[in-house]
């Protein structure tokens, strides 16, 4: 693929919402949420105690949250007290020790109880229900602490999945389509996301000379992970109105061959929206369904707690708030929400929403605040310290030192935990010289928590840093295992690439770290992440191991994805291990991830996730 058809994750910038300006219920939330129209989110109530007309005060918005809402709006922790004994298990705590028992016991929605069979027995009394598991394995419910919940959960509702976790050539790609095309009524749009021929074998992009021999009877639309380009057939051009003579919009560019004529490639959102827009699910999808259906899909994983590191992202304001409301006010969450406002809007458009740090309940809260210090290494658009692999160019800083350490100083000084964006070293740097400012100004580093996302090209004594200020690292692991080879080929270089997601490095010198999946630039795969952080086998070349060195435990990548990912996400006090006391969130497999083969830890069957005490999954 050419170096110019590289580009950043959808993250970096946020570009998800634009997809979604056409759509009916975010255009309504987006301008309800307008400065001057007597919004708010007052969000200071607590969802789980009250009824649905206590929540809904006055004012538009509330009419068009009562809108988004189911009929059933029975707050979801209204539950009754059984007790359920799980007994003849392998149950790891992942506690302080990561210490092992025999048996666990829920009542309502809290943790019991956790030991031995007898200490269990014994607490729980004559009346719990038991169940024998035969000694299947149960862990605290997997998190995702960075990914796109309620950006990406509308677009997964309404396109397809063809990325590399799926397929792993162009070819195949493109069979799939047809065999779509085939089963789907003539007219009616085929819509795809993922696809990237950066890591997929083929064509560099899909043209008319590929798409239309599928069909010329469905308009079909196909979005680049990178989320920055797009590919159409001649059908999808002429169901939008677009012809030959076509201009190209400011920032964006219909792809033309030497004659002059449209290809059908097309590079960002301001052009390939001309298109999209046209597709009729993008107006009508009801945003909530969307984030309940893809949290019920992800309890399929083992997930019970995730992330949105965009909050605003979709409405392209803090409507998107209201989105979160409406899911946990629905009675039909099946995983938990925590969410960081996006930089993007700016700090005073999140105050003038009422939006807080803490803000929300168990269900769905905000968690902290998201920046971003430059773009992503794959897209060479990470802000390196030397240039990348035969290219003259660092990357970009998508937050200047002097904006980023501003804006930081702000929001910690209101108390607002700090996620920051950095892939590249040189923003690393950037980061850590923020965070330094910080401590010198006399924030406490401790109620910071400071975090890097993705935290990708990591020197010694950057990590010695992170050390002395507090600050934790979020290591997006498909970059090792489906892009590391173009990391080492095409992007860094071998020596370079060893730098890449150094969890090990991290570990031993005492700085906490999580694995985390960015959907939607990778879907969530808890046991397949271990299993890459395990092994950091590649996916382009399963036999050759990228930085050997910087494999960790089995017991290491479990806590990165259940009590650190806890700790991040400011829930530790609440989920991440199995605890007395704590939300009853956990997952049963049919083995135990310590004792199979490091590369069969993806095949672990995920046999039932239970969240809130309740079993959303039964496999």
């Amino acid at each position: 693929m050419a170096h110019d058809d590289f580009y950043g994750c959808p993250c970096c910038s946020g570009t998800f919402g634009g997809l979604f300006a056409v759509n009916h219920t975010v255009r309504e939330l987006k301008g309800q949420a307008a400065p001057g129209n007597g919004w708010s989110c007052n969000w200071s109530i607590d969802w789980a105690s009250l009824g649905r007309r206590d929540f809904l005060k006055t004012g538009a918005a509330a009419a068009s949250l009562a809108a988004l809402m189911p009929n059933d709006t029975r707050a979801q922790t209204e539950v009754s007290e059984p007790t359920t004994l799980f007994t003849n298990a392998n149950v790891l705590t992942v506690d302080a020790d990561f210490s092992t028992a025999q048996a666990i016991a829920i009542r309502g929605n809290r943790i019991l109880a956790v030991g031995s069979d007898a200490e269990v027995r014994a607490a729980t009394g004559d009346e719990a229900t038991v169940v024998d598991l035969g000694g299947k394995t149960i862990l605290p419910g997997f998190i995702d602490a960075h990914a796109h919940a309620v950006s990406g959960s509308v677009v997964d509702a309404i396109m397809d999945y063809v990325g590399m976790a799926r397929f792993t050539t162009v070819d195949e790609v493109l069979n799939h389509i047809a065999t779509r095309a085939a089963q789907t009524p003539v007219g009616d749009w085929l819509v795809f996301r993922n696809f990237d021929p950066a890591v997929q074998e083929g064509a560099d992009a899909l043209t008319f000379a590929e798409l239309d021999p599928i069909s010329t009877d469905h308009p079909i639309f196909i979005l680049n992970a990178s989320g920055h380009l797009a590919y159409a057939n001649s059908k999808a051009f002429e169901a939008s109105g677009l012809t030959n003579d076509v201009q190209n919009p400011p920032g964006g560019e219909f792809m033309r061959d030497a004659d002059g004529n449209l290809t059908g490639t097309i590079k960002n959102n301001v052009a390939f929206l001309q298109i999209a827009e046209n597709y009729p699910a993008m107006k009508q999808v009801n945003p909530v369904e969307g984030l309940l259906g893809l949290l019920e899909k992800w309890s399929q994983q083992g997930l019970t707690t995730v992330s949105e590191l965009s909050l605003g992202a979709l409405a392209q304001s803090p409507a998107d708030v209201q989105v979160m409301a409406a899911a946990a006010q629905s009675g039909r969450m099946t995983a938990r929400l925590r969410a960081y406002p996006f930089y993007t809007l700016g700090t005073e458009a999140w105050d003038n929403a009422n939006v807080k740090q803490g803000d929300g309940n168990a269900l769905a809260r905000v968690a902290g605040y998201k920046l971003v210090a430059d773009g992503s290494n794959q897209g060479f658009t990470g802000l390196q310290r030397e240039p990348y692999l035969n290219r003259e160019d660092r990357g970009l800083a998508y937050m200047e030192p002097d904006e980023l350490t501003a804006t930081a100083l702000e929001r910690a000084s209101k108390g607002w935990h700090l996620a920051i964006h950095g892939n590249g070293d040189a923003a690393i740097d950037n980061i850590l010289d923020t965070c330094q400012t910080l401590a010198d100004a006399g924030i406490d580093m401790a109620r910071v928590r400071p975090r890097i996302e993705h935290c990708s090209i990591l020197h010694d004594e950057q990590i010695a840093r992170m050390k002395a200020l507090g600050v934790s690292a979020s290591f997006l692991i498909g970059h090792v295992h489906y892009w590391g080879v173009a990391m080492r080929d095409q992007v860094f270089g071998l020596d370079k690439a060893q730098l890449l997601d150094r969890c090990k490095s991290v570990e031993e010198a005492g700085v906490g770290f999580t694995l985390h999946s960015d959907f939607m630039l990778t879907d969530p795969n808890p046991l397949h992440m271990i299993e890459m952080a395990v092994t950091r086998r590649t996916w382009k070349e399963p036999d050759y191991v990228l930085a050997p060195q910087e494999r960790i435990s089995v017991d290491s990548a479990i806590r990165a994805m259940t009590s650190e990912a806890a700790w991040q996400l400011f829930s530790d006090h609440e989920i991440g291990s199995l605890e007395p006391g704590k939300l009853a969130d956990m997952v049963i497999l049919d083995q135990d991830p310590r004792e199979v083969e490091p590369d069969e830890i993806k095949t672990i069957k995920v046999l039932e996730t239970w969240m809130d005490g309740k079993q959303v999954l039964a496999a």
